[in-house]
């Protein structure tokens, strides 16, 4: 009779990991299973923000997370190689997409923190930030996100967020509270189609998130200086979820910031020299 190797015993994620709160530890995901993400990637609202679409799974691999495998794991618990780990409603609800831009990277890079370590809430922020720079011709630059968002401390070493600096109010106020994401997360590896997928950002979870000051506008290069300047001119209050809702339609999008900015005296014509320089 053919002998079978014994099942390896449970890891104790608490001895290894003893830097972590317990709610930390208590931070596991659902996805355990390849049936519980196929069921996941049938939901017609991931399609519909163009995520896991066939033209993106030869970029991303998703594996199953094992049972009680607390988000903050790395890779001294999983000899299988990188990974990291992704909240599915970052995905589903704020359309964020594989491989992460060059400014989500750097962003990343300068909190020192990995994608799941940021709030839901917070990847909102980064996204509309995005969409406002690209639509006025902006590149999103870490600098000028900054100048108007400074890292916050998290509770029970938990998730980071972003407070806006007093004083200073990027035009994108109203928002929209992404409850209900604990629990859900997966595990991201690198496929054969492009093994560059996971460069360039922390992967795991951090003991020290970098939370450093805000930027000050005179420390700033000429170029990051105008565009705070010009977003502070703007005045107009946007949507998080409409320019979320909007993204993929140049025109709605156009619609929607040009009848906003039209309601504010001067920054029509703000615009115009922002896109001519």
């Amino acid at each position: 009779m053919a002998q079978t190797n014994p099942t390896p015993p449970p890891l104790n994620f608490k001895s290894l990991y003893r830097w972590a709160s317990h709610d930390l530890l208590d931070e596991t995901s659902s996805f355990t299973s390849f049936a519980s993400i196929a069921t996941y990637r049938k939901n017609q609202d991931c399609h519909k923000s163009r995520v896991f679409g066939k033209e993106h799974d030869r970029f991303v691999k998703l594996v199953p997370c094992r049972m009680g495998e607390p988000v903050c794991v790395d890779e001294s618990s999983n000899p299988e190689g990188p990974f990291c780990f992704i909240y599915s409603t970052i995905f589903k609800r704020l359309s964020l997409r594989l491989p992460l831009i060059g400014f989500e990277r750097a962003l990343l890079i300068e909190v020192n923190v990995t994608p799941a370590q940021l709030h839901p809430n917070n990847w909102a922020f980064v996204r509309a930030f995005s969409i406002l720079c690209d639509h006025f011709g902006h590149t999103p630059s870490v600098d000028v996100f900054l100048y108007f968002f400074e890292a916050k401390s998290p509770r029970k070493k938990l998730w980071v967020s972003f407070n806006g600096v007093a004083g200073r109010v990027l035009p994108t106020l109203f928002q929209q509270s992404y409850k209900g994401f604990k629990g859900k997360f997966f595990k991201i590896r690198c496929s054969k189609s492009d093994p560059t997928l996971l460069d360039g950002f922390p992967l795991y979870w951090v003991k020290e998130p970098g939370l450093k000051k805000p930027r000050c506008l005179e420390d700033l290069p000429t170029r990051e200086r105008e565009v705070c300047n010009f977003f502070s001119n703007l005045g107009a209050m946007f949507s998080i979820v409409e320019l979320l809702k909007l993204e993929c339609s140049t025109k709605a999008l156009k619609g929607y910031i040009g009848t906003l900015s039209l309601l504010i005296p001067n920054c029509v014509s703000l615009c115009l020299c922002a896109l001519l320089v």
